[in-house]
């Protein structure tokens, strides 16, 4: 692990921009960012090999992610490869080793997956939670498409209600408790840019650049 090993989390509200920020951030730092997309599991897959081939599948170029996947033999893996393979539970334990190991092998950032707590203890560590106002998170999302204008404020508040209930189920805490962080930015005030830039200050004040 070299001098300045660093490892980002990003917590972030639904239509705040933490996606995006954590891919510019990762872009600026030279470093790779995982995200639901890279680290998906879902309790619907048919078995181990879709569960975690899948996963070093969604990039190809990234050697370091399949290296990680491909070390977690059922032998030798933390997670239970029985008959609860599949279940939401045992994936998320899968998940956790995963980011563990990235984590210990290269310098990166991580979007979600309750990161921040899977990897709480570390000297290396920023755990960063990306919010905004309403207003604010409707407009982005509003900008992208995603839904009908009506039901705009009811999915970010849904999708907020996954994140919170999922957080709480596998952590035990509270996903927007302050004390889960270490820097908190409220993107309606600073624009994703701004948040990619507030956070590279930090993490040269912390000593971690």
């Amino acid at each position: 692990m070299g001098e300045n090993h660093r490892i980002i989390t990003i917590g972030r509200q639904y239509g705040s921009g933490g996606g995006e920020i954590g891919a510019r951030l990762a872009k600026r730092l030279g470093i790779d960012c995982y995200d639901k997309n890279i680290l998906r599991m879902n309790s619907d897959e048919s078995g181990i090999k879709e569960s975690y081939f899948h996963l070093a599948d969604e990039r190809a170029g990234n050697r370091m992610l399949y290296k990680v996947i491909s070390s977690l033999r059922p032998e030798l893996g933390e997670p239970s490869f029985g008959s609860d393979l599949v279940s939401a539970d045992n994936l998320f334990r899968f998940q956790s080793e995963v980011i563990r190991k990235l984590a210990d092998a290269e310098s990166c950032v991580f979007i979600g997956r309750c990161a921040e707590y899977v990897l709480e203890g570390r000297d290396d560590l920023a755990r960063v939670f990306i919010y905004a106002d309403m207003e604010a998170r409707v407009k982005r999302i509003r900008e992208k498409h995603y839904f009908n204008e009506k039901d705009i404020v009811k999915n970010i508040r849904r999708i907020d209600r996954e994140r919170r209930d999922y957080h709480r189920y596998y952590t035990g805490r509270s996903w927007e408790d302050i004390e889960n962080y270490d820097l908190m930015i409220n993107t309606a005030k600073t624009g994703t840019e701004g948040a990619v830039d507030l956070i590279e200050s930090y993490l040269r004040g912390r000593g971690l650049l």
